[in-house]
Parts: C-alpha cells; sequence; structure tokens
C-alpha cells in the first residue's frame, strides 16, 4: 500500500501543483484561463497512455473530462515553443522522483547493491529544431536535428536513476550520468558506446562493480604481462571455456577477470555476416580480428569468481538488454519517436507527453509488478491503457487516485507474467536457474 501512496502522491504532485506553476513561469499561460499548465499536461499525457496515435479530437475528448472545453482547431494553436518547454520541464522535475520497488528476488542479483543498466536512444526531429536538439547531419541517416535520451536503470529496484535529454550528435558517454552515483557494491552494465578503460577505473574506484563486452581494439596482456596480440589465438590454446586474469591497455593495465566461452559455429558465421554487412553499408572493410573474435562471446569484469562464475557471467551478460526491451516497449507501445503532425512544435510536444506517459507506466509498474522476476511489462502496459481515463478523471483527490491505482494493480498482479518459454528460456529463467544449478 505504501507504495501506491507514493505513486499517488507523484502523480498528483507533478501533474497536478507542478505543471500548474510551470505553465505560469514558462509563459504557457499569460492570462486567466481554464487551459493552464495542468489541464494542458493532463490532456496530452492520458490521451497518450491511452492511445498513443490519438488524434486531436481525442485529445479534445479528454480536455473535457478535465472540464476544459477546446476545439481542435484551438488546442492546434496551444502547440507552440512555450507548450514544448512546459512538458520538458514537468518531465525533468517527473525524472527526480525517486520511487523503487522492493528488491528484486533473484540470488545473483542480490549479491549486488544494484544492478545498473544503461543505454540511449535517438529520435530523429525536424531540421526546424536544430538549433534546440542537434543532430549527427543526413550522412549518418539521423538528420541535422534529433533528440537522444539517455537512460540509467536500477534492474533490482526499478528505479530510474537516470533520464536526461541531450542533443543526438553527443557521445554517449558525454551524456551518461555521473559514475559517482553509483552505490558501493553495485554492478554496471552497459553497451559498447559507454566503454572506456579510465571509465572502467572510475567504477572499480567506487567500489562498485563492472560487466562489459569487450572492445576489439582493446589491449590485452596476459597474466604474465606479455601483450596478446592475436587474442583469438590465446583464447583458442586455452580451451571452449576461458576464466584469467588479464590487464588491459598499454598505459592504464587495468586489472579484470577475462570470461570467454567458444560459439557454436552457425553462431560465429552469422555474427561474422553480420559484421560484414555494416561495414559494407559504411563502405569499410573489418579488421581480421574483429572477425576472429567473433568465434567468441567475451566479457569483462573485475567482480571476483566467488561472486560471479563463468557461467553465471555468461547469463548475466544477458542482462543488458532488459533496458534494450525498456526502449523498445516505449517505441513499439508508447510510439514515443511517433506523432501525427508535420509541425515542429507539435511534434517535440507529442514527445514530452509521451515520454511522461511512459514514466507513469513505469511508476504503476512498480507497484507490485516489480517484484514479480517473470513479470511482462508488455501486458501491464496494456492493462494500465485500459484505466487511463479513469485515472485522469479520479486525480483530483489523492485518495480517488490510490483506489484507482489499487485497481490497476490488482489486475496487472493477476494477469502479467511472463509464459515459461521451454525452447528458448527467458533471461528470468536462465538467471533463476543458474543459481538454482550451483552454478553461481
Amino acid at each position: 500500500m505504501k507504495m501506491i501512496e507514493q505513486v499517488a502522491a507523484a502523480m498528483q504532485d507533478v501533474l497536478g501543483r507542478v505543471a500548474y506553476q510551470l505553465g505560469r513561469e514558462t509563459a504557457f499561460v499569460q492570462r486567466e484561463s481554464k487551459l493552464d499548465g495542468s489541464r494542458f499536461v493532463q490532456t496530452l499525457v492520458f490521451t497518450y497512455l491511452a492511445n498513443p496515435n490519438a488524434s486531436l479530437t481525442e485529445l479534445t475528448q479528454t480536455a473535457a473530462a478535465v472540464d476544459l472545453k477546446i476545439t481542435p482547431a484551438g488546442l492546434t494553436q496551444r502547440f507552440t515553443a512555450e507548450a514544448a518547454t512546459l512538458l520538458q520541464r514537468v518531465l525533468g522535475v517527473s525524472v527526480k522522483r525517486v520511487l523503487a520497488a522492493d528488491q528484486l528476488a533473484i540470488p545473483l542479483l542480490e549479491r549486488f547493491a544494484g544492478v545498473y543498466l544503461e543505454d540511449s536512444t535517438t529520435i530523429v526531429l525536424p531540421d526546424a529544431l536544430r538549433d534546440l536538439w542537434s543532430g549527427c547531419g543526413n550522412a549518418t541517416g539521423q538528420g541535422r536535428a534529433a533528440l537522444k535520451i539517455s537512460l540509467r536503470l536500477d534492474l533490482c529496484t526499478g528505479l530510474l536513476a537516470s533520464l536526461t535529454l541531450h542533443d543526438g550528435r553527443m557521445h554517449d558517454i558525454q551524456a551518461s550520468a555521473s559514475l559517482s552515483a553509483l552505490s558501493k557494491g553495485s554492478l554496471y552494465l552497459a553497451d559498447l558506446g559507454y566503454f572506456g578503460l579510465d571509465r572502467l577505473h572510475e567504477i572499480s574506484q567506487h567500489e562498485a562493480y563492472f560487466f562489459s563486452r569487450l572492445k576489439a581494439s582493446t589491449q590485452v596482456f596476459g597474466p604474465d604481462g606479455q601483450r596478446w596480440r592475436d587474442l583469438a589465438a590465446h583464447l583458442e590454446r586455452q580451451g571452449s571455456l576461458v576464466d584469467l586474469p588479464v590487464t588491459l591497455g598499454e598505459t592504464k593495465r587495468l586489472p579484470v577477470r577475462l570470461l570467454a566461452v567458444r560459439v557454436p559455429q552457425e553462431v560465429a558465421d552469422q555474427r561474422r555476416r553480420k559484421l560484414r554487412d555494416a561495414a559494407q553499408d559504411k563502405g569499410r572493410q573489418v579488421s581480421a580480428r574483429r572477425l576472429a573474435l567473433a568465434g567468441w562471446t567475451i566479457f569483462l569484469t573485475n567482480a571476483p569468481s566467488e561472486m560471479v562464475s563463468l557461467e553465471a557471467g555468461m547469463v548475466l551478460g544477458r542482462v543488458r538488454w532488459q533496458i534494450e526491451l525498456l526502449f523498445k516497449l516505449w517505441k513499439s507501445h508508447g510510439h514515443i519517436d511517433e506523432s501525427r503532425s508535420t509541425r515542429p512544435w507539435r511534434i517535440l510536444c507529442d514527445i514530452y507527453a509521451k515520454l511522461l506517459a511512459m514514466l507513469l507506466q513505469h511508476w504503476i509498474a512498480l507497484i507490485n509488478l516489480w517484484g514479480y522476476p517473470d513479470r511482462s511489462l508488455v501486458k501491464a502496459a496494456r492493462t494500465v491503457q485500459k484505466y487511463a481515463m479513469q485515472l485522469i478523471t479520479s486525480l483530483w483527490s489523492r485518495e480517488r487516485t490510490a483506489e484507482t491505482l489499487e485497481v490497476i494493480s490488482r489486475c496487472v498482479s493477476a494477469g502479467c507474467r511472463m509464459d515459461r518459454r521451454k525452447q528458448q528460456p527467458s533471461t528470468f529463467q536462465l538467471l533463476i536457474a543458474v543459481t538454482q544449478d550451483g552454478l553461481a
């Protein structure tokens, strides 16, 4: 019940008091009108929570639910630079709300103070917005305007530790939140876009752990201090399973464990085809080193073997995909990268409002779903979608909001679990199995 009260309080505050106040501060509201900041934000957020592809008519119907009579043409006129600023600032306040579920009951993950996943996604914008959000240019297919969304998630509690917006052209490491925020004893996983020896060293300095793939160009030195110029050949000599202490970098000499498993030939061939296709698209050639290493799954970690065995590490490496699946959900279900309009400010308003809708959806999942390893966020999203209009009409009362969240919570708990798979077990099944089998 405590979590329901926290979510209800957060929803009421940011979509009510905060949105109302920011409506005036951003000059979205310049004279007394029923269309204040809170009604505008609530209209967009709850409409898109119910239907991310909603029309202007549907938006005006939601507006009527909060006692706001406005025509589609009248609403269109309110999609301005000030409206976009209002929505962006409400989003900024919302992501600072610290909402977290109880620790996820998976023994392997419970060994860490938190399991932080980090990734980003980029949304292409109209060129007219390039002065606000700069892209990399047409050569990348990104365009002259693009928005990068950087997200850090604690998988154990569902806490959105960081959600920030940046120019699309900004490098992932620059967009990343400070590593000093990582708690002692926590685990950090991210894609190669965040790879850097200085970065891995900094994580170690904060007494946290990292688990990362190996960037092919990284210099590796064996236990004897000699550089492994042909890493694949050294791995071949070790056998199919490798767990060795090595150091990385000519000058850094960062001590890590190198965990490697040889993959089946068909998997290696598939990886090499993808590497060649990607390189061909860019007019380049794949290095022989990368092609050779495609025959292996390789991870680096500073976690000791008593915390993460080789077998457990291979499962842990799959965990990083959970944040990519969250972005996939936000795009495929929440349509955060789509708008029915061609007007730049309307498009930007839609993106911010849909991000707010996904944030609310995530908060609701924290109430009791996050504690289940076999949760299905896709099923939960569909359930929340059905109750979006009930949520907006109950927002005037903390008690009514909590009652609606309680109903949603019961429905989510009853029917939002993943089906167990025999042929291709899901990540949660493998995480549980690796501990039960004594391999962790």
